[in-house]
């Protein structure tokens, strides 16, 4: 397990390097003069203060959703459960539009984005739990009653931007989710915010890995249930609500890399947890360094300068062509 954890964080810091190099503006050897403490103004400029912390912030909030996926998977024992749609995202991305159109948030307060994403994220999982009520342990109803959830919250969304038409570039880099434009700041909200509820998210995996295995054998361990499920359900809000705000709703993160954690570290939610967490990071990371690239290229081959292709729509159609392959081999799978 130690040389999984060695090998993945060496790719994490390959697909760390690629993000560096990828994008428009600078050639591969000029970053790497940076690097090595040359380049000029410019070149220092655009490495130091847009493409790292871009970089950083690619990492943490992979991170942040690959973590509140699997909690949500093991806390309601569903498989097809993820902040996409569960309606925490929907939700986050709903408070965080709304709070920009009221004026009490903006990319220049990142704090109220987060606040405002942590409210709406909480309205759209309790929204979910009171339409799904006791048969909430069902996967199918589950994620039947999340889809509904999740267009409820869209379209409210949608009414946000008929009220407020200037929104439109918030509600755009919310609603498909984008790295691009990423400064320090964003990421110094982002790491300690991760930290905390990812530490507290680590503390519950004792409980978790209880809840995986069924309420009664949960309850007959000495568990309280429903005090543990809802600790774990906050711990997934908030850490969906950081990433929300941070980058937008990046598709199928939360759901697709919990499977692909367990599969490579096991059911030990002790290692499963930073395992999710260092898939995601790697999986959001290399994916945005693969829409930079793809970017160069289109804009290349269509002669446009300004074309860019945001991480948010690569892993939407990534994240549903895996999820067609798992659904279709593992047709019954439950916990």
């Amino acid at each position: 397990m130690r040389w999984r954890f060695v090998a993945l964080s060496a790719l994490a810091v390959v697909c760390a390097g690629l993000e560096l190099v990828a994008g428009r503006g600078m050639s591969p050897g000029a970053v790497w003069d940076v690097l090595g403490g040359g380049g000029d103004a410019t070149e220092r400029h655009i490495l130091l203060q847009l493409r790292l912390p871009r970089m950083l912030v690619a990492l943490g909030a992979g991170a942040c959703l690959a973590m509140a996926g699997l909690i949500l998977q093991s806390a309601l024992r569903n498989p097809l459960a993820g902040p996409e749609v569960t309606g925490v995202t929907p939700g986050a991305v709903l408070g965080a539009v709304t709070a920009t159109a009221l004026g009490l948030a903006g990319w220049e307060s990142p704090l109220a984005v987060v606040l405002a994403a942590c409210a709406g994220g909480c309205a759209g999982a309790l929204l979910l739990w009171l339409l799904v009520g006791r048969g909430g342990g069902d996967p199918a109803q589950t994620a039947v009653h999340g889809v509904l959830v999740s267009a409820v919250l869209g379209g409210l969304t949608a009414m946000v931007l008929l009220v407020e038409p200037g929104e439109l570039g918030s509600v755009v880099q919310w609603l498909v989710g984008t790295t691009e434009g990423r400064v320090w700041e964003h990421w110094h909200l982002l790491w300690p915010w991760a930290m905390v509820w990812g530490v507290a998210a680590w503390l519950l995996t004792g409980p978790l890995t209880l809840l995986r295995c069924g309420d009664d054998i949960a309850m007959s361990a000495g568990l309280s249930v429903r005090r543990a499920r809802t600790l774990a359900l906050m711990c997934a809000v908030a850490l969906t609500a950081g990433a929300v705000a941070a980058v937008g709703a990046l598709g199928f993160v939360g759901l697709l890399v919990p499977h692909l954690a367990l599969a490579v570290f096991g059911a030990d939610l002790r290692v499963g947890l930073p395992g999710a967490a260092l898939l995601g990071a790697i999986v959001v990371c290399g994916a945005d360094a693969a829409a930079q690239l793809s970017s160069r290229a289109l804009a290349a081959t269509l002669d446009s300068g300004r074309l860019t292709l945001p991480v948010g729509a690569l892993t939407a159609c990534l994240g549903a062509a895996l999820l067609l392959v798992v659904v279709r081999r593992t047709p019954s799978r439950t916990f």
